[in-house]
């Protein structure tokens, strides 16, 4: 991997989004709301605040690759390992966004190569902010030719209480990371094909990082923002241990404080951590 592709900027993506592709991802989540899957209430639809992982993907799964001077198998070793998106405001069905990406970190690890990827949606015909994130990605086992470097610092970090109050169980069905590719529109074959993941050294197919983060911001809403996805202005996780469909779940999270603020963490059927340093804003 090539350091010198600090700084590049990612081909862009723009896309006219359709009542048919949020309802859709809404689906892959279970978030079945009347804002997000009632195109026949009384206010507006929206779109699930996670949607915003389906026009990332084209841009990531786009130009990244060569920008980095990555050969094709190193390209399958990337594994997500952090999501960071700051809602501006709501996504509508009906309107055009453009999606721009920045690769603004680049580090050697011991596990492979750390990339960090900025990337801002913005309304199509006036620029108008719409989502931020910051996505991070661990290639396995490539090296770094070139000096370790960052060009733009991402947002800052609070620290978790020493407890989280709250607990709740959430199954994921057997077929969960089957439904989460087709309704996102998001496809890596060791989310639905078992012989790709087995031979990716995992233990069977495994749920998306974006899905697990999604469920968490779906349960934080219904928690903390009395159901209303429009007042979630910023979620981010780290992703750490795989979760195998066909079990349940665990989401610790709280306490909820008088400005918003809502840490959570995940923990698989096997009890292992799958999201860390889970961190949501609610407008209050």
């Amino acid at each position: 991997m090539r350091s010198a592709a600090l700084g590049a900027e990612l081909d862009p993506s723009t896309v006219a989004v359709t009542p048919r592709m949020t309802l859709a991802y809404a689906a892959g989540i279970g978030d079945v709301g009347p804002r997000t899957f009632d195109d026949a209430g009384d206010r507006p639809l929206v779109a699930p605040p996670a949607f915003c992982v389906r026009l990332e993907w084209t841009v990531l799964l786009g130009s990244r690759g060569a920008t980095l001077g990555l050969d094709e198998k190193e390209r399958l070793q990337a594994v997500h390992v952090e999501q960071d998106s700051t809602f501006h405001r709501p996504i509508h069905p009906g309107e055009t966004l453009t999606t721009r990406a920045r690769i603004v970190a680049i580090r050697a690890t011991r596990a492979g190569a750390l990339v960090q990827t900025r990337l801002s949606t913005v309304q199509t015909r006036t620029g108008t902010p719409v989502v931020t994130s910051w996505h991070s990605v661990i290639y396995r086992g490539v090296a770094v030719a070139g000096p370790d470097g960052r060009v733009e610092d991402a947002p800052a970090l609070l620290e978790p209480p020493a407890r989280l109050p709250q607990r709740v169980a959430l199954p994921v069905p057997r077929e969960a990371a089957h439904v989460y590719t087709e309704c996102s529109g998001i496809w890596n074959p060791i989310h639905s094909e078992r012989r790709v993941a087995l031979a990716a050294g995992l233990p069977d197919v495994i749920l998306h990082g974006t899905a697990a983060w999604a469920l968490a911001g779906r349960e934080v809403i219904g928690t903390y923002a009395g159901g209303d996805p429009t007042r979630l202005l910023r979620l981010r996780a780290r992703f750490k241990a795989p979760i195998v469909p066909g079990g349940a779940v665990e989401i610790d999270h709280g306490p909820g404080t008088d400005d918003g603020q809502v840490h959570f963490r995940m923990t698989n059927p096997q009890g292992e951590v799958s999201l860390d340093g889970g961190f949501a804003r609610i407008a209050v």
